[in-house]
């Protein structure tokens, strides 16, 4: 008995979901490559919010990074504070910098639950059984019980074809009739590995649009991360991201040559979707003028408050007196009565009338 790989029942449930989605898809437009093409777009409509968000979270940061600059070179000798600073104008412009990773990190789970979907041989299949997407498929990789019950001979590609290939064959087997697809199945608690035949064309000729659609993803994805780096913050693109430009098109161009050509045309798809939107949104950015306008609105009602705070404060300290509250420090002195006026020299107490000597008799 062929036992099933173990997926988690969150991740199980997402595979079954896209796998009976697909399956629909097929039962209206029966294209294979068509139909992926629809799911890619499907999947690119549900992940546009996020994908505007991380757009405009990108802009705001440009039209932003002046002004962090300047709290950084203000503060350049507190890194503390500097953080503190930085972190607060984020506030006040309502920007959020990471924001924008999330529509990226959210790519990776789809990519790889597409892969687990689209790739044959798999144990379990998910796709459902009364489906004639299913039925397509195994006429080709027929469920087997055992290792030797594969058949010796690949089955005509009825049913999976776009542009003369066959999408359950990679880039890799493209020309070969008789094709291997391995899989490693458990059968009675031991791991052996089964080879499938399958027919993916004949010739040199049939191996064009395999190449092709490898080049348009690893074109694609250069293109699409080119895009979003001039859209970065000045200053952004680090070594690190420079890097990376450089090696993630060519890790994907590998990728696809040994995915199954199907994989290759939804990330080419969901490229071109990603380069199509972000050309519409980095042409209606908004301006520093808009984003200062946002921060005049919050000033303005913070300074209501403020103004509000001091009102009250003046009506506490008119009610308290000019001296405000006593400390406790010191004594009060005895009540004095208006100071008089300075006596003169040799003054006495004769109403201010001098006496003079008598003269001796």
């Amino acid at each position: 008995m062929i036992n099933a790989v173990p997926w988690s029942p969150l991740f199980q449930a997402l595979l079954n979901g896209l796998g009976w989605l697909i399956s629909r898809i097929y039962d209206v437009i029966p294209n294979y490559g068509v139909t992926i093409i629809v799911l890619t777009v499907l999947i690119r409509v549900v992940l546009l919010p996020l994908g505007i968000k991380q757009i405009r979270s990108m802009q705001h940061m440009q039209l932003v990074q002046p002004k962090v600059k300047a709290v950084q070179q203000k503060h350049k000798g507190n890194k503390q504070k500097q953080q503190e600073e930085v972190m607060k104008l984020y506030r006040e412009y309502g920007v959020n910098p990471f924001s924008g990773c999330w529509p990226v990190l959210l790519q990776f789970p789809i990519l790889i639950a597409m892969y687990s979907v689209l790739r044959f041989p798999q144990h379990p299949i998910h796709i459902p059984d009364n489906t004639q997407l299913y039925r397509v498929v195994t006429a080709q990789i027929p469920p087997v019980s055992s290792p030797q019950a594969v058949p010796d001979t690949a089955q005509p590609s009825n049913g999976t074809e776009f542009l003369g290939m066959n999408l359950l064959c990679p880039a890799s087997q493209a020309g070969n009739a008789n094709a291997k697809l391995r899989d490693r199945i458990s059968v009675n608690g031991q791991t052996a590995t089964v080879e499938y035949p399958v027919d993916c064309g004949s010739g040199g000729l049939t191996r064009v649009p395999y190449y092709v659609f490898v080049v348009l993803m690893f074109g694609t994805t250069y293109f699409q991360q080119r895009q979003m780096q001039k859209a970065s913050p000045p200053g952004a693109s680090s070594s690190q991201q420079q890097a990376l430009l450089r090696i993630m098109p060519i890790m994907f161009g590998v990728f696809g040559f040994f995915f199954p050509a199907g994989l290759v045309v939804y990330w080419t798809t969901s490229n071109l979707w990603q380069i199509g939107q972000q050309y519409f949104m980095l042409r209606t950015r908004p301006s520093a003028e808009d984003l200062a306008a946002k921060a005049d609105g919050k000033k303005a009602r913070k300074g209501f408050l403020a103004s509000l705070m001091d009102r009250v404060s003046d009506e506490r300290q008119s009610r308290e007196g000019p001296t405000g509250k006593s400390t406790g420090g010191s004594k009060p002195g005895p009540a004095t009565g208006p100071t008089p006026p300075p006596k003169k020299p040799g003054s006495g107490g004769n109403g201010g009338r001098s006496r003079k000597k008598r003269p001796k008799r």
